[in-house]
């Protein structure tokens, strides 16, 4: 171009950046509906938090740490405490573990289980609420050995002269033997006659007891193991 035709022409105007405001009024118009979106959830979770229901009321409970087995005596290892709703808690439900010292189970015991007074026996032997505990001399001494604390057994009655027997007690529980039996205990033990063999302790039922013993005073007792 021309030098005259140059001079004829305005200078150029200088370069101007756009003011900052400008710029972010613009960059929020933009991503307005994104903005919107983040603070209709934040509103959104700051609502669902303020109307979720209080956490209900709890208390703790002595439950089975492990797989238990009629007859074990218990440690800190074989149970915790569990914190359950207040209204779920089992009546009678233990909640130290002093309650458990010097405690062994009467039944298993699977993991979780709510330890219970009636699901253990200590030095004071004790069945299951409603039941009384006989202490039994079977006539086969080996019968002794083979019962295992939380089995159930029917109790049969026979006579010494071979007549038919019958049953005296039905699913009686067998339960663990708390302490050795001193040799005065073992001669008291319904169908003993003193020797050696091992009692056993069964629960079973206030109206069986009466005919336990008495069949124990004149027959051969004998157990058959029940479901």
């Amino acid at each position: 171009m021309h030098p005259h035709l140059l001079a004829g022409r305005p200078p150029p105007l200088p370069h101007r950046r756009r003011p900052f405001t400008l710029a972010l009024r613009a960059t929020l118009w933009r991503t307005r509906f994104a903005v919107a979106a983040v603070f209709l959830g934040l509103a959104a979770a700051g609502t669902v938090q303020a109307l979720r229901p209080a956490d209900p009321p709890t208390s703790p409970v002595l439950v089975a740490a492990r797989a238990l087995a009629a007859g074990t005596p218990l440690t800190g290892a074989d149970v915790r405490l569990v914190r359950f709703p207040v209204a779920a808690v089992p009546d009678g439900a233990l909640t130290d573990l002093d309650e458990v010292a010097d405690a062994s189970t009467a039944v298993p015991l699977a993991v979780g289980t709510p330890v219970l007074p009636g699901l253990l026996v200590d030095d004071d032997v004790r069945g299951p609420p409603g039941t009384v505990v006989a202490t039994v001399r079977f006539a086969d001494p080996a019968v002794a050995d083979l019962l295992s604390p939380g089995m159930r057994v029917d109790v049969l009655a026979a006579t010494p002269e071979g007549g038919p027997g019958g049953v005296v007690a039905t699913r009686a529980l067998v339960l663990p033997v708390a302490r050795r039996a001193s040799p005065e205990q073992s001669a008291l033990a319904l169908g003993g006659s003193g020797d050696d063999s091992v009692p056993v302790l069964l629960a079973v039922s206030p109206d069986e007891a009466p005919a336990l013993a008495g069949a124990a005073a004149s027959s051969l007792l004998s157990a058959v193991v029940v479901p």
